[in-house]
């Protein structure tokens, strides 16, 4: 799993910080309640003393405004504004979130400036690293019908490191489901998190689930090799389907090695697909994978015998199509789709998958959804990838080729 990028999160508290600060306490009649000189005089001093970033100073002047005597619910209310603001922009994180939490209880704020301080208090628990505090007040920001982006974020960063994956799973799926049905794409950076949050969890299957969006919408050579590679390692997968498997890895970008290149034309010539093993191993030889260090030579023999098999006479058509059951018929037409023959094979096929009597017919479902793919013809390969069925991996890999042809 790649590293998980986080987005900035010193930038977006610096965004939060100054979200509280930018705005001036006011001093003039709220309500018809008004402030006393010995209460708004120290206060003006110290807004001008924040103007000049004398943050130290703004709060010793505030100090003298709360030590006049019989002060109002009002002259209180701006004196904890007043010293949230200087104490959040000098560092004193513990006294700003005091003075704004007592703010926020006052019930004086309009709703736009209530949550510019709740996201303000979210912003300094996350950088005090009391993450289960900071999602506690960025979730409220968001109930509140706060809008800003970048506290979701917050919110899902600090579930994230505070352990609680099940919140991320749960945040994340809802807000996954609801960008996809809205025809957007959900964030990489998120679908990291949730896939890095289900392996803590210990969650195989909710992993994989996580990878598969991020194949779906971030189609990126790793995260298709480990998608794959754990799709092969599921309990019950069948070995049979190495050579599919390799197929895919091909069409994902994630065949490169010697040694893939070998046994998957291997696999291809065992399979009666020689013009897919042909193919293969000149591709091979084209990437440099073959032809070149201490097994050359053996590289020129796989070579030479994959072009003297698919330069063989096709025969057996008639005997095929004559035959009880159409396994042969489809491996024929399988074949003649990797000829570059792709609508003759692909007739060849369909017409063994009617006659039947196949003895792996999700087998034959899954080829014949990759000849239709690689003939161009891409709804009819989904359509029939999506008719796989099996616990043995067919339909496992059928999925990935759907998530595939989506991207393609």
């Amino acid at each position: 799993m790649t590293r998980l990028h986080y987005l900035r999160l010193g930038l977006i508290c610096a965004v939060l910080g100054l979200a509280a600060i930018s705005a001036p306490v006011a001093f003039a009649q709220s309500k018809g309640e008004t402030v006393r000189p010995e209460v708004g005089k120290p206060l003006q001093a110290a807004q001008e003393l924040i103007k000049a970033h004398k943050y130290k100073e703004a709060i010793a002047r505030i100090a003298e405004a709360e030590n006049a005597g019989n002060k109002t619910a009002y002259e209180s209310f701006l004196i904890q504004q007043m010293r949230g603001s200087a104490a959040m922009a000098a560092g004193e994180t513990e006294t700003a979130i005091r003075s704004f939490e007592t703010v926020i209880a006052s019930g004086r704020l309009s709703p736009p400036e209530q949550l510019k301080i709740i996201q303000a208090v979210a912003g300094m628990h996350y950088r005090a690293k009391d993450y289960p505090k900071a999602a506690t007040w960025a979730a409220r920001y968001m109930k509140e019908g706060g809008s800003d982006p970048q506290m979701r974020t917050v919110l899902i960063q600090a579930y994230y490191l505070n352990n609680d994956c099940a919140s991320v799973s749960k945040l994340l799926q809802g807000a996954a489901q609801g960008e996809e049905q809205s025809g957007r794409r959900p964030g990489e950076d998120e679908l990291q998190i949730m896939s890095s949050c289900y392996i803590k969890q210990k969650d195989n299957a909710g992993y994989l689930t996580a990878l598969e969006k991020l194949v779906a919408y971030y189609p990126k050579k790793e995260y298709w090799a480990d998608l794959v590679g754990r799709i092969q390692r599921k309990p019950g997968f069948s070995d049979r389907l190495s050579l599919d498997v390799f197929r895919l890895k091909l069409a994902t970008g994630n065949l490169s090695s010697t040694a893939d290149y070998m046994e998957m034309t291997q696999l291809a010539l065992q399979a009666g697909v020689p013009a897919e093993a042909r193919k293969l191993v000149e591709q091979g030889f084209a990437a440099g994978a073959l032809g070149t260090g201490a097994d050359a030579e053996r590289h020129k023999r796989l070579r030479d015998l994959a072009v003297k098999t698919a330069e063989a006479p096709a025969n057996g058509e008639a005997e095929a199509a004559a035959a009880k059951d159409g396994t042969a018929l489809v491996n024929i037409g399988f074949n003649q789709v990797a000829k570059g023959q792709a609508d003759k094979g692909i007739a060849l096929m369909e017409k063994g998958i009617r006659i039947g009597g196949l003895r792996r017919p999700e087998d034959a479902k899954l080829h014949l959804g990759i000849a239709l793919l690689q003939g161009g013809h891409k709804a009819r390969a989904i359509q029939t990838f999506k008719s796989v069925q099996g616990g043995d991996g067919t339909a496992d890999l059928s999925r990935l080729w759907v998530i595939h042809a989506n991207r393609s």
